[in-house]
């Protein structure tokens, strides 16, 4: 029996997934399969953590004269056991399963007025009416710390130019 190692087409229409199969060569590209020996999610933004293998047994798959096609030789040559970007790929996959960080929000920048009713507008002026009143009591301060000793003396102050 001739194998071949090659990708089987998974996953929906516009969103293609693959797994790594080990099958015979006469067997069509998504039929029935030996075993299979990983993943290739080409939909994964970091190129490094799209492909996941089981190196072992694609160097087994391999030791028993398994034909690769041309999409698998390359992974395997990246990914597989003694692979060109491992240490890369690891570091992609732990970064893809860590939580996910999403920064706080903020204060909104414009919040819409509610819209008024006839009898929302009563309370509305009650509950205004203390603001109103703290309102003036900081205006009045304002005032007072305009009529100052130093604001009378020489009017409005000016830093000194060396």
């Amino acid at each position: 029996m001739a194998v071949a190692i090659r990708m089987k087409r998974m996953g929906r229409k516009n969103r293609a997934f693959y797994r790594i199969c080990a099958t015979d060569r006469r067997s069509p590209r998504d039929g029935r399969v030996i075993e299979v020996l990983g993943t290739y999610d080409p939909s994964v933004p970091d190129t490094d953590a799209r492909c996941l293998l089981n190196s072992e047994r694609v160097n087994y798959w391999l030791s028993v004269g398994a034909q690769p096609s041309d999409a698998v030789r390359v992974l395997v040559k990246k990914y597989g056991h003694n692979g060109t970007r491992l240490k890369e790929m690891e570091l992609a996959r732990a970064k893809l399963s860590m939580p996910r960080v999403i920064p706080e929000a903020g204060e909104p920048v414009f919040v819409p007025e509610p819209k008024a009713d006839p009898g929302a507008a009563a309370a509305v002026a009650e509950t205004a009416a203390p603001a109103e009143a703290a309102a003036e009591s900081v205006v009045d301060a304002a005032a007072a710390d305009a009529a100052s000793p130093a604001a009378e003396a020489g009017g409005e102050s000016q830093p000194e130019q060396a």
